[in-house]
């Protein structure tokens, strides 16, 4: 996938406080760089010469949905063939990446207590996945 064909979306739940919005877009917007690091820009450069980390070379849209519509979200893409990345209530609950995995684990698909997905493929095809989120705030 490349930077003029993808199209990355982040949805979270519309009932997150405002400290949880902002953890929720971290971690899905690092799941995404983690999964498709060909998505990820150059580093940067000031004109000192000095270096910065490179940033995702996309936009990342961030859109908010109720629970129900998250759960349809995580169906369509799934239908779809495209990987998400999600977060679940659990999350806020533990303290690193081992028990945040053990806690997705516990649970099946459907009664997973969605609070945020995040969507990368083709552009048409994720505008049709998040179909009835809207834009955040």
């Amino acid at each position: 996938m490349t930077f003029e064909q993808a199209k990355i979306v982040i949805v979270l739940r519309d009932d997150l406080l405002g400290w949880q919005e902002n953890n929720v877009t971290a971690f899905l917007a690092s799941a995404v760089t983690a999964a498709y690091p060909e998505l990820v820009g150059d580093t940067y450069r000031d004109a000192d010469g000095r270096e910065y980390l490179p940033m995702l070379g996309t936009p990342v849209m961030v859109m908010v949905a109720d629970g129900d519509r998250l759960a349809t979200i995580r169906a369509r893409a799934e239908s779809r063939g495209l990987r998400i990345g999600l977060y679940t209530a659990d999350l806020f609950a533990t303290g690193n990446d081992v028990d945040n995995r053990a806690a997705v684990a516990a649970v099946s698909t459907e009664k997973l207590d969605l609070v945020g997905v995040a969507v990368a493929g083709e552009r048409r095809v994720v505008d049709k996945v998040v179909k009835g989120a809207t834009l955040h705030g």
